[in-house]
């Protein structure tokens, strides 16, 4: 398969233009988004939705989390990543096949509508994860456009998947809140470096290929702006594979925590790897036949009558 977005191999970093369509369907009526938001998505490359879940689905997620987090050695080690150079957990992957909640919540009508609309396809979980950064100690994620490691590492074609980010605990200008370029999915910035052999081992402590060089940043950021959407526990943050982001660490004492889903177009399913000979592990990139979500409908928790 012809590479149209090719990184890391070449000495200079570019910026090179998007061949895919950011919206994948045209809007109408019974779309599960506004034509504002829809709209929005579109131009900026990103969207918050807000009241999404009940008080009562807010408190199951969270319950979820707090086991998943308390409890590491009933998870398959491999998905477990620490922060660099302490036993925190930065980030349980997976999450989708090792908890029941997690799981009907990546096929929650809700979400994968919305997925599904966005990309004009079926959409199946290329990756699941927990992120939790703890008060005080919680590191960076460095800027980073996923769909550059998606492509290169992994072997996804094209620009035909988006993530969500479910906000379980809430997320203030000052706890280390993501950061968006907005606008920037328009943008493919190349990086520099041939990666190295089991790259993730390192990268998802602390990433050094596949970050873009800040002169590069820079002329988006100035361009385009930053923005850190914030929220309540239960907000849910969309965004475009190609959209840059990070985040800064937390020296608070409030955590912040979040599940967060990739949704992969089923047609956009993985290919050999674009600028590595081995692909990355099982956890971080689903491969073989994609199974398709169907979507549920209702609340993730049955009330329980007084």
């Amino acid at each position: 398969m012809q590479d149209i977005y090719p990184s890391r191999n070449a000495a200079a970093a570019e910026m090179r233009p998007r061949q895919d369509p950011v919206v994948h369907s045209r809007w109408t009526p019974d779309a599960p988004l506004t034509q504002a938001q829809t709209e929005q998505f579109e131009r900026d490359g990103y969207l918050v939705l807000e009241n999404l879940f009940s008080d009562e689905e807010i408190g199951y997620l969270q319950r979820a989390a707090g086991t998943l987090l308390s409890d590491p050695k009933a998870l398959d080690a491999e998905t477990i990543i620490s922060e660099p150079g302490s036993d925190e957990i930065r980030s349980i992957f997976e999450v989708h096949r090792q908890s029941d909640v997690m799981a009907r919540l990546t096929a929650d009508a809700r979400l994968a509508e919305v997925a599904s609309f966005l990309l004009g396809d079926q959409v199946y979980i290329h990756q699941s994860r927990l992120n939790y950064k703890p008060g005080f100690t919680g590191k960076e994620f460095y800027w980073h456009s996923d769909f550059e490691t998606w492509h290169v590492e992994d072997g996804m074609p094209r620009m035909r998947a988006l993530s969500m980010s479910v906000l379980l605990a809430e997320n203030t200008p000052h706890n280390g809140p993501l950061m968006l370029i907005p606008g920037s999915h328009r943008t493919y910035l190349t990086c520099v470096g041939e990666t190295p052999d089991d790259h993730y081992l390192s990268s998802l402590k602390r990433q050094e290929y596949g970050v873009p060089d800040e002169d590069s940043l820079a002329e988006l950021a100035h361009e385009h702006g930053i923005v850190a959407p914030t929220g309540a526990p239960g907000t849910v943050v969309i965004f475009d594979c190609n959209t840059m982001h990070g985040s800064n660490g937390n020296i608070t004492p409030f955590p912040r925590a979040n599940a967060f889903m990739v949704y992969n177009a089923v047609s956009n399913r993985l290919e050999a790897p674009f600028g590595v000979e081995k692909p990355r592990p099982w956890f971080l990139a689903h491969r073989g036949a994609p199974e398709a979500i169907r979507p549920v409908r209702g609340e993730l928790v049955e009330r329980v009558a007084a």
